[in-house]
């Protein structure tokens, strides 16, 4: 194969494959940097990438959390009330679906890098400045922007990892980037145990800044660009090369790259692009399952233990509630990406949305305070289905939308699925008030029907594996 030096650990069939998509232009090699990227080898340094991606992410949603833990101390220490924090919280959740939207532009049009980067930056400095904050307000004005950050870190960072990533591996590796948001908020609550008792809320809000700044220097330091984005960008060819060289995939200096799966798709860029090349009934119904999978998911955060402790259950047991549905989210998402992963995305996810739907409606059956043990294990089971379907549905954005909208795409979803989260805050208090348990989990179980009919609907899922 003249004018190109394969990757070391493909085997000879993939050789072959990895061959038969390489052509000549003139006097030096075109190389196809989707089938380089997607069939070879995960090498430590790709691995490094989606880690540092992953560590984003943790101190995402460490950021995102952390209020929810500093609000009952700056309730006693002001002496204000609990609904005076609802404009911080709607702020911090505005600036989030703003934050999506506009990082996934920015990612597509100057890069990965910076967006992860900037996003980083702006979430931790934001945070930082939360413990000089005199007032309710001032706070809630420095939630939205540190929404704006915490908005643009995942989608980014999914992005990266999924460009990162070779196919075999991506759906999985962006599941693991993804599940560093709850891990993030272990981490909050963890430390958060710890200063506030001694140090107080100031401090708290000085250490969840001070992190990801020390990250972003690293960023700055060790991230390189998506090996993917700069292959569209010929004056870039030159750093192109020399990080596949890092990626033990060398290539001779005057070659020219190509990208035969992705670019033929790519006939139009910016957001307009998700509307064009037939993705247009993809995107709305990608949106309508990100808008109503996040508000059955924050209806859970914000209220499910009130729910619970409005039925009767203890202040710990509703506790224990929540915890258990954040269990079964983890190990359920990891479940449906292994499967998806074998038997590909349309089967996996629309089982997931009827596993949500039952095990929820089953609990309308059930006396919550009598049958205790029934109600966590549906709890459970619940969490397990409906944080599947949302961490696979980031992967299925990596799949439907090309290279050159991949970010776009993947954070308008996101944006979307803000909004939804911003329903859920007063959707899940009006219901509570109106019908109690049995209406919240109806509202539960109809957003995740809706979410399996949105997913019938797209055409380009995750296929199986050959």
């Amino acid at each position: 194969m003249a004018g190109f030096i394969t990757p070391a650990g493909l085997g000879e069939d993939a050789l072959t494959a990895l061959d038969d998509r390489i052509g000549r232009q003139g006097a030096g090699a075109t190389v196809d940097i989707g089938a380089l990227l997607d069939d070879g080898p995960f090498t430590r340094f790709q691995k490094l990438i989606v880690l540092l991606a992953a560590l984003a992410v943790i101190f995402d949603g460490c950021d995102t959390q952390m209020i929810g833990f500093a609000i009952p101390v700056l309730i006693k220490e002001w002496g204000i009330s609990r609904n005076a924090f609802a404009p911080v919280v709607a702020a911090g959740l505005a600036g989030m679906g703003i934050g999506s939207a506009c990082a996934g532009l920015i990612a597509d049009r100057f890069g990965r890098r910076w967006a992860v980067i900037g996003s980083v930056l702006v979430f931790g400095i934001a945070t930082g400045a939360i413990g000089f904050a005199p007032n309710v307000a001032v706070i809630a004005l420095l939630r939205f922007v540190a929404g704006l950050g915490i908005g643009g870190a995942v989608p980014t960072c999914a992005t990266l990892t999924a460009e990162y990533t070779p196919a075999r591996f991506r759906t999985v590796a962006i599941t693991i980037t993804i599940l560093c948001i709850p891990l993030g908020g272990m981490f909050a609550g963890l430390f958060s145990s710890v200063i506030l008792g001694t140090h107080g809320w100031r401090t708290l809000f000085f250490t969840g800044g001070a992190l990801p700044l020390v990250l972003a220097i690293v960023l700055m330091l060790v991230l390189p660009e998506s090996p993917r984005f700069l292959s569209r960008r010929p004056r870039r060819w030159g750093e192109l090369t020399k990080l596949l060289g890092r990626m033990a995939r060398h290539v001779r200096g005057d070659v020219q790259f190509v990208d035969a799966r992705e670019q033929g798709a790519e006939r139009h860029l910016g957001f307009t692009a998700l509307f064009k090349d037939g993705r247009a009934a993809d995107t709305l119904a990608i949106w309508c399952a990100f808008f109503m999978c996040l508000l059955a998911v924050y209806a859970a955060f914000s209220w499910l233990p009130t729910m619970l402790a409005n039925e009767g259950l203890s202040v710990q047991q509703a506790g224990y509630g929540l915890t258990l549905y954040n269990l079964g989210g983890a190990l359920g998402a990891l479940a449906c990406a292994l499967v998806i992963t074998r038997f590909g995305s349309r089967v996996p996810l629309i089982l997931c949305c009827v596993g949500a739907a039952v095990s929820v409606s089953l609990l309308m059956t059930v006396n919550l305070v009598q049958h205790v043990t029934v109600t966590m294990a549906g709890l459970f089971a619940h969490g397990l289905f409906v944080n599947a379907v949302q961490v696979a549905m980031v992967a299925l954005c990596a799949h439907v939308y090309p290279t050159g909208v991949r970010a776009t795409g993947t954070a308008s979803a996101f944006s979307f699925g803000r909004v939804g989260s911003i329903v859920s805050a007063f959707a899940g208090a009006a219901v509570i008030t109106a019908g109690g348990a049995s209406s919240y989990l109806l509202m539960l179980a109809a957003a995740m029907a809706i979410v399996l009919v949105a997913l019938a609907l797209v055409r380009r899922h995750i296929p199986r594996a050959v």
